[in-house]
């Protein structure tokens, strides 16, 4: 499970270091083109000159412009990011229910001699999760990540490839150029969150999840190290949102824990037993073969019988 968990974020990791670096065209001369510049990059450009304007055109303009257009974002996006913290916190709690199995089943594979054996067990487990419809992800969702990549692309070409985004400054920090205080502000914001997603969990599950409180801070924190300060400013005021996010999930949870409670009362989480071993396929195609050479002898009598 925890594999799967980090093979989810390592694909949307280089997802989107790869849509942020490649995404962009350039002339022989070095002039930008291509769809993401044309159609993203240059539609922001003139929102960010718009805002900047807006806001009094001061030398911090253009990062308030930045925040404004984040809060907007996520906002937009909280109903769908709060609905995906929920299923997740509905899975984890789901997850208690069955633990004690859960911990059988993984002994078992870690003493596992042969691939058959690891293999079976590994259905065994696959089957647990099915018959107590519980996500093997644990109800994380990849959409609203998705859904940010055109403005991360967005963001990123903008800032990247217009001559006054990329020389204005935000509190002295040039909105252009990699900024090593986003990189650690970041860091500490999303570390906050985790955090706080441990809050309320019991000790089990916190060493189930403890390790995840690691490996998303340092990811966003590289994605900020890779990208230019006005997008690092983006990623620390998401990650801002993130933990009021994080804070109105804590505040749900005892509900939501009652009301597993009670359906787990009412339905009791399901025991899957260890099938014997399938047959070998060796075996198989024999059985396969035998109805055919009866009919064989049956059809030859048939003719004996005319032919008589």
């Amino acid at each position: 499970m925890k594999r799967k968990k980090y093979l989810t974020l390592g694909s949307l990791f280089v997802m989107v270091s790869l849509f942020l670096s490649g995404c962009v065209q350039r002339t022989a001369s070095g002039k930008p083109y291509g769809f993401v510049y044309e159609k993203l990059a240059v539609p922001t450009q003139h929102i960010m000159d718009a805002l900047s304007n807006w806001l009094g055109g001061s030398g911090n303009s253009y990062g308030w412009a930045i925040i404004l257009i984040t809060f907007i974002v996520r906002l937009v996006l909280m109903p769908v990011m709060l609905s995906q913290l929920k299923k997740s916190t509905i899975q984890q709690e789901k997850l208690g229910s069955i633990r004690p199995q859960l911990n059988d089943i993984q002994k078992r594979q870690k003493e596992a001699k042969t691939p058959e054996e690891r293999a079976q067990i590994s259905q065994e487990m696959m089957a647990l999760y099915k018959e107590n419809n519980i996500s093997m992800t644990g109800g994380i969702g990849c959409l609203p990540l998705l859904i940010q990549m055109p403005i991360f692309a967005a963001l990123y070409a903008a800032i990247q490839y217009s001559e006054l985004l990329s020389k204005s400054t935000f509190y002295g920090i040039n909105l252009g150029q990699r900024s090593f205080t986003f990189v650690i502000l970041t860091f500490l914001i999303y570390a906050l969150q985790g955090w706080l997603s441990l809050q309320g969990v019991s000790e089990e599950q916190k060493k189930q999840m403890s390790s995840m409180m690691i490996v998303s801070p340092v990811m966003l924190a590289f994605m900020t190290y890779i990208s230019p300060a006005g997008l690092g400013l983006y990623f620390f005021v998401g990650g801002i949102f993130a933990c009021i996010q994080t804070l109105l999930i804590n505040i749900m949870r005892p509900r939501i824990r009652a009301n597993i409670e009670a359906e787990l009362k009412a339905k009791p989480a399901k025991t899957v037993i260890a099938k014997e071993s399938q047959p070998t396929v060796v075996k198989q195609p024999a059985k396969a073969s035998a109805p055919k050479t009866h009919n064989r002898k049956r059809n030859a009598g048939k003719q004996r019988h005319k032919h008589k």
